[in-house]
Order: C-alpha cells, then sequence, then structure tokens
C-alpha cells in the first residue's frame, strides 16, 4: 500500500516524459489539418500545450490530486467519463478470462497429478507446454479467421451488448477474446496444480489416513486439494494484473470498447492527456490487485500467520 503513490508518480511521470518525444501536435490532430494558425493557437492554449513540459507536468499532478484526470480533442471530452464507460468492459474481459483460466487448470491439473506418469499425464502436459507458448494475441487471430471467417460461429466484432440486455449475444461476443485471453494462463496454472497436487499426495499424512482406512477420494478432496491450492491461488492473484494487460491488446484485436481501445485511440490521435489517464488507471489497478492478492495469502496460509 504503501508504493502505491510512488507508482502512480511514476507511471505519470514516465508517459508524460515518453509523450514528449511524439512529432505529431495534438491542436493539429484534434483540430484537423485545416485549421488556421489562430485556431492551433488558440487550442494549444487552452489546453495547456504551449507551456513547457514541467509546467504541463505540474498541472495534470495538481488536477489528479482534485480527482481530475483532464479532457481531451476537440470536444473537451471528459477522461474520466471515458474510462467509466471502457475500465467496466476490461475488467469484465478479465474476468470471464480468469473463470476460463481457472476452470481449465483445475480439471487438468488434478487429473495430470492423479494419473502421474501416464498418458493422461503427458497428454495433459503436451497441451500446457502448448498454451503457455502461444500468445493470445496470435490465438485472437487465429480464432477470428477459424470460428469467424470460415465457420461463421462467433462474432469476432460488432457491438457488445450488455448481459442483462442478451447474455447468449453477450458471452458469444466474449468468447473468442475471453479464450484467448485465458488459454495462456490456463496453461501455466495447470502446471502449477499439478506440482502443488503431486507434493501433498507424496506427504505421510496421505499415506497415514489411507492406511487407517479412509477412502483416498476423501482425503484428496477434503485435505490434498485443499492444501495444494494454497500456492496456485496466490500466483492465480498475480496472474489478474496480466489478464488486465493481456486485455488491453485483445479488445483492440476484437474491437472492443475497453481500454485498450480507449489507449489505441490515444496513441493513434496523439492525445497525451486520454493515454496517460488510461495507463494510469491500469497500472494503479494493477497494484491494488496485488496489495490485495498479498493480504488475502498471509490469512489464508496458517505459516505465514503463524511467523
Amino acid at each position: 500500500m504503501i508504493s502505491l503513490p510512488f507508482v502512480a508518480f511514476g507511471v505519470v511521470f514516465l508517459v508524460f516524459f515518453l509523450m514528449s518525444f511524439s512529432q505529431y501536435d495534438p491542436a493539429v490532430s484534434a483540430l484537423g489539418e485545416n485549421a488556421t494558425a489562430e485556431q492551433l493557437a488558440a487550442y494549444r492554449h487552452e489546453m495547456g500545450f504551449d507551456r513547457s513540459w514541467g509546467e504541463q507536468f505540474l498541472s495534470y499532478l495538481g488536477g489528479l490530486f482534485q480527482g481530475n484526470l483532464g479532457v481531451y480533442g476537440v470536444n473537451k471530452d471528459s477522461v474520466s467519463s471515458r474510462i467509466a464507460t471502457a475500465f467496466p468492459i476490461t475488467l469484465q474481459l478479465t474476468f470471464i478470462a480468469l473463470i476460463i483460466a481457472v476452470v481449465f487448470s483445475v480439471i487438468f491439473g488434478v487429473l495430470a497429478a492423479l494419473y502421474r506418469d501416464t498418458w493422461v499425464d503427458q497428454v495433459i502436459r503436451v497441451i500446457s507446454i502448448i498454451a503457455i507458448a502461444t500468445p493470445s494475441f496470435w490465438l485472437g487471430v487465429l480464432l477470428i479467421y477459424l470460428l469467424q471467417i470460415k465457420l461463421a460461429l462467433l462474432p469476432g466484432a460488432g457491438e457488445l451488448v450488455p448481459f442483462s440486455v442478451d447474455p447468449g449475444e453477450y458471452l458469444a461476443r466474449m468468447a473468442m477474446p475471453a479464450f484467448s485471453l485465458g488459454f495462456p494462463v490456463a496453461g501455466q496454472m495447470t502446471r502449477i496444480i499439478r506440482t502443488s497436487m503431486v507434493e501433498e499426495l507424496d506427504k505421510d499424512y496421505v499415506r497415514t489416513a489411507i492406511g487407517a482406512g479412509v477412502p483416498k477420494r476423501v482425503v484428496i478432496a477434503r485435505n490434498v486439494f485443499r492444501n495444494a491450492l494454497i500456492t496456485p491461488v496466490t500466483v492465480l492473484g498475480m496472474k489478474i494484473g496480466y489478464l488486465m494487460g493481456g486485455a488491453i491488446i485483445t479488445e483492440i484485436i476484437f474491437s472492443l470498447p475497453g481500454m485498450g481501445t480507449a489507449l489505441f485511440e490515444g496513441i493513434n490521435g496523439n492525445e497525451p492527456i486520454l493515454v496517460q489517464g488510461v495507463v494510469l488507471v491500469v497500472a494503479l489497478a494493477f497494484v491494488i490487485i496485488n496489495i490485495i492478492v498479498d493480504m488475502l495469502y498471509v490469512l489464508i496460509n496458517p505459516r505465514i500467520r503463524t511467523v
């Protein structure tokens, strides 16, 4: 929690510094190439682009302390309003991808541990390695080609209908981007769950319980599985930040109106204020999620609480 303000300051400074190297004039990007010199000068003065880099940076920091992320574009659109509509889409995509990763990794990870060193374990190992080595953006393009263009089974673009309006259409629209985002994480988590399960199955208490007559499935369900999930749950929490970062690229590929699309609009339109707002919110969300995961890990792990 102490690192949060330092991360926020570092992100704002880095984005400001990088955007200062842009060769495009934000005034021309907003008003167009046909705008007069007077109009361009008035826009730069109103937005503060005619001031020095240091003055712009301090002004933006002052606005952040007041909860103001600024405005952008010729219509002076609010960055906060743009993020308020985009961020929930990114969270939804991240959450669905997380569910896909959890379901696949738990099923295959447990099966690989229970049937270790058999053909089942070998097949799952190959699948998990393929998943780990598959970039989510490449998988997204492949899914669009196969499931939308060739087979016409799922939409890869178009309007995102809210879940409350049409659940079926919403899930169909989110299926490909969520799977392409969650598939690599599922491969990683499968290996971690398998390793944790194998370590628990080899412990003395498991052999003692089974030798005492307790059914093996009861020991696995009540003790082995629960104890083996401590490490995977912690790693999965860290993967949430990875999923959120990957969601930005996935949204661009599938034309989802989330933070990725907003970031692309800001970069493509040379809107530094919009870029700074999007990057800042994503970075802070990543840090906050990791802080919450660390706190939960301390709560669920008795070995840490007793230290």
